[in-house]
């Protein structure tokens, strides 16, 4: 069982890293389409790519 510690917490770091990346995405999306519909304005507050927001 020690020999499978650090490959659980590597499994574990890319698991969280690719939710991470997921809402990052997400929230990449949310720019664009409101840079296309120009609403940056209304919609730029409380949109962070390091917020767990989306």
């Amino acid at each position: 069982m020690p020999q499978m510690f650090p490959l659980n917490w590597i499994i574990l770091f890319f698991f969280f890293l690719f939710i991470f990346f997921l809402f990052n995405i997400q929230t990449y999306y949310n720019y664009k389409n409101n840079f296309q519909k120009k609403n940056i304005n209304k919609n730029f507050k409380n949109k962070s790519f390091l917020t767990w927001k989306g």
